[in-house]
């Protein structure tokens, strides 16, 4: 068992929070148990986690989507309310780390999809992904270890090189990247969601683009850091997957 604001300083630390200032407030965003046996990871804020939560005796919830965005109209409409009385009901707090989990570089989302198809990191990539180094795998071979890897299969664009070599991962909604990373000189882009004009683009610079799922690429995150603040909070993690087909 461990302090709840113990473990939300530790993480807040650990991922460097306050060097990604952005429209979400991360760290502690619900208060609640001030003990932790369990904590519960997921990846995005919805009251079937949070009943879930209640369910298996969670005090603390692990998210990489939480609750509050500055980008959403401040009201406690009835799906935030609902989410809400689900974690009173449970007493659990609530923690949420966006980009500054996206971007950490053995923790993070894309560090951690890299390792799972056998790339490896090199240096960082736009604003939170990694640049990555393969053995000259075809599109092929990549969208299989892809595929492998999300358990989905991924919507693939192959306009690149018969062998790709470099390749980008940023993962959730960054088909947006596509272009940074064929000027940039990588043979593909992994992200989860990919844009209408990717495909044009994907052609006409002639890069590969693989859009695995925005759930499905950010799973690994949260899941990592809910196996690093087990280990070193002597706590239980668990991570309880929501289906979500985007």
């Amino acid at each position: 068992m461990a302090g709840r604001d113990e473990i939300a300083a530790y993480a807040n630390a650990l991922l460097e929070i306050e060097r990604w200032p952005e429209f979400a407030p991360q760290g502690l965003q619900v208060v609640g148990a001030d003990e932790v046996e369990l904590l519960l990871c997921g990846v995005s804020s919805s009251r079937d986690l949070f009943e879930h939560a209640a369910d298996v005796g969670a005090q603390m919830v692990l998210v990489h989507h939480g609750l509050f965005w500055r980008n959403e109209p401040l009201v406690v409409d009835r799906r935030l309310r609902g989410r809400l009385e689900a974690l009173f009901r449970a007493d659990a707090s609530l923690l949420a780390y966006h980009l500054a989990l996206d971007a950490h570089a053995e923790l993070g989302n894309a560090a951690q999809l890299a390792g799972r198809i056998g790339a490896s990191a090199d240096g960082p990539f736009g604003g939170v992904g990694v640049s990555c180094v393969l053995d000259g795998v075809t599109i092929e071979e990549l969208t299989t270890r892809v595929s492998d890897a999300v358990a989905r299969e991924p919507i693939v664009f192959p306009f690149g090189p018969t062998r790709i070599e470099r390749l980008a991962i940023s993962t959730g909604a960054a088909g947006y990247d596509l272009i940074r990373a064929a000027h940039e000189g990588f043979d593909a882009l992994l992200t989860g969601e990919p844009e209408e004009p990717n495909y044009a683009t994907a052609k006409e610079l002639g890069i590969h683009l693989v859009a695995a799922g925005h759930y499905a690429t950010e799973r690994f995150g949260v899941q990592a850091l809910g196996r690093h603040l087990a280990s070193t909070f002597a706590i239980e993690s668990r991570f309880h997957e929501v289906e979500n087909p985007v």
